[in-house]
């Protein structure tokens, strides 16, 4: 029973400077200064990729728009040549109709009878209609080449403004990166720093808190008698516990690691040297 007793004197004595160190056995109270700190750190990331996240969406968005209206004035350009294209060979069928009639009234001129007669003004009628169909529809695509490049010019004036919008978000994110880089660098290092004072088993279950955690939050103080990540109260015996430090305690119902504003303490004087 003795050397329980000492062994567990000695462990409190270990327990007592609160110095972050990978080469010694962390106490509870070390471990929840970890994490809270680890948290922090990692908010401080979350917010400057929360700042850039927008920014980075919004330039794919502009740039898919921008591509989009590319493919369609291909497609119009493509359609515009088509059409004209349709028009041309009609023009050029108008022709040979026209040279048909004039030789179905020449034949005119000899023929013997009625009958030959009206069945060349039969082929002449027939001629006539065809150049009215070649006519009505060339007059139709006329006029869808002109709605057609009336579409391609609102296209290339809405591409030419996404281009401007474009360049300005892209402006604006390469300076958020070049001001933060540095930060997110200095953090990301600090975090990797900290997760080696964490045993890998609560570091595991922190990020499996923290991954389900909408605000990316897993270790929490209490605020105002309640859990400062789903907010539901926290009664005033396992607030006691808390305060302890003799374990880690979770919330019990979003399951965040619950610290009392000592820890917190602790940990920004850990962060601030």
């Amino acid at each position: 029973m003795a050397k329980k007793v000492s062994t567990k004197k000695a462990e409190t004595q270990a327990e007592a400077p609160v110095i972050l160190r990978p080469d010694v056995d962390l106490a509870i109270e070390k471990r929840l200064v970890a994490l809270y700190t680890l948290q922090s750190v990692d908010s401080e990331i979350d917010k400057i990729q929360i700042i850039r996240g927008e920014l980075p969406q919004a330039v794919q968005d502009l740039e898919d728009e921008i591509a989009g209206l590319n493919t369609r004035i291909e497609n119009i350009t493509t359609e515009i040549k088509e059409t004209e294209a349709a028009n041309k060979t009609r023009l050029t069928e108008v022709a040979d109709h026209e040279e048909m009639i004039k030789k179905y009234q020449k034949q005119q001129e000899n023929v013997r009878n009625n009958r030959e007669f009206e069945s060349l003004a039969k082929e002449i009628e027939f001629q006539n209609l065809e150049i009215q169909l070649c006519e009505r529809k060339n007059k139709e695509g006329a006029a869808k080449v002109k709605e057609l490049k009336s579409n391609i010019e609102a296209a290339k004036t809405l591409v030419e403004n996404r281009t401007k919008d474009l360049d300005a978000k892209r402006e604006e994110l390469t300076s958020i990166i070049a001001e933060t880089e540095k930060d997110e660098a200095r953090l990301l290092a600090k975090s990797k720093e900290q997760e080696q004072y964490i045993d890998e088993r609560y570091l595991t279950g922190y990020k499996r808190i923290r991954n389900a955690a909408r605000n990316g939050l897993a270790v929490v103080t209490i605020d105002r008698d309640a859990c400062g990540g789903c907010f539901s109260a926290i009664p005033p015996q396992r607030q006691m516990e808390i305060k302890m430090h003799k374990k880690v305690i979770v919330c019990e119902n979003c399951g965040r690691i619950l610290v009392d504003d000592d820890i917190a303490a602790k940990a920004k004087a850990q962060l601030e040297k």
